[in-house]
């Protein structure tokens, strides 16, 4: 049989997503401007209470540094213009900017937005401004769920705020600059209990390393990858830009899979463990399930990677 991109994303079909992200930007792209940049500060605040925020390094924040200066320099309720442009998807020249930035970038930018306000040299939420009903709900129900989905949520929030990419005929997005990849002395393998697949162990071992260019070799051709609550990425060229941008500095910590025959020689495995982003610090992870299928020869055609509902799925693996 041939498999398709479509029938290879139904293995393991009993994984429980954490559905929660999506219902929960969902709300939050129905909300004002005003209330967005509101609950976004006041979320920021929240979490600084319980999870230590890293600071983007210099060669990552080094293309919005103009942008960020040129902010400092503006007035307060030029300053609060700009933020609500940005949320309102409106065309100008710094929502064009953000707009092609990696989501790396764009987390910094907020970051030190953030900072700057603690600080008063950026327009704070004006004083005694009440969240709509909705946005005080929506920032409860964040409170309520686990840190791994408060980040996601949050990173959600602000990834598609500027003017809509899609109009930027010709533009490319702007990503930090790439990594090299960690020194074989100083690479550490990961252990998997019931897996010892040499494909899924040097998935694991190269992105942790951000050996991206070999990591694609153990790809096929069209293969694809499926991130969270994202449709397939396919094709190696796809999939490694998806890799230089997005996944740089990750720590992936399986813990235990296994694996199934399937049809034509096809084999699936199912993954459970943590990803820590270099965004938060560690022991701060999203629990997650990688779910492949190799061909005959050990490629990985499919890989999907589902933000668990429950930390509760880490500890068996029926679903």
């Amino acid at each position: 049989m041939t498999y398709t991109i479509e029938k290879a994303a139904q293995i393991f079909p009993d994984t429980r997503s954490a559905d929660a992200v999506p219902a929960l930007t969902a709300r939050f792209n129905l909300l004002s401007a005003e209330d967005q940049l509101a609950l976004i500060w006041y979320a920021y605040l929240e979490m600084g209470k319980s999870i230590t925020i890293a600071a983007p390094g210099a060669a990552r924040m080094q293309f919005a540094e103009r942008t960020l200066n040129d902010i400092r320099q503006m007035g307060f309720p030029e300053q609060s213009q700009v933020m609500c442009d940005l949320a309102n998807r409106t065309d100008t020249p710094i929502s064009r900017t953000y707009a092609i930035w990696s989501p790396n970038i764009k987390l910094g930018f907020w970051y030190q937005l953030g900072e700057w306000m603690n600080e008063g040299t950026v327009a704070p939420i004006p004083e005694g401004y009440q969240l709509s009903a909705n946005a005080s709900a929506l920032l409860n129900s964040i409170k309520t769920i686990e840190a791994g989905q408060q980040i996601t949520v949050l990173r959600n929030f602000v990834i598609d705020m500027g003017y809509d990419p899609k109009k930027l005929e010709g533009e490319s997005t702007i990503a930090e600059p790439v990594v090299l990849p960690t020194a074989m002395s100083q690479r550490v393998g990961v252990t998997i209990e019931g897996v010892d697949n040499n494909t899924i162990i040097s998935y694991m071992n190269l992105l942790n390393a951000n050996d991206f260019d070999n990591l694609i070799q153990l790809f096929l051709p069209d293969g694809a990858l499926q991130p969270p609550f994202q449709r397939p990425i396919v094709g190696n060229e796809k999939v490694l830009k998806f890799f230089r941008e997005e996944c740089q500095n990750l720590r992936l910590l399986p813990e235990k899979g296994y694996s199934e025959p399937s049809e034509g020689g096809f084999t699936q495995y199912k993954i459970t463990g943590k990803v820590e982003t270099p965004w938060f610090g560690a022991g701060v992870g999203m629990n997650v399930a990688w779910r492949f299928l190799l061909d005959p020869s050990g490629k990985i055609y499919f890989v999907a990677i589902d933000l668990l509902a429950s930390p509760k799925e880490l500890l068996g693996l029926g679903g």
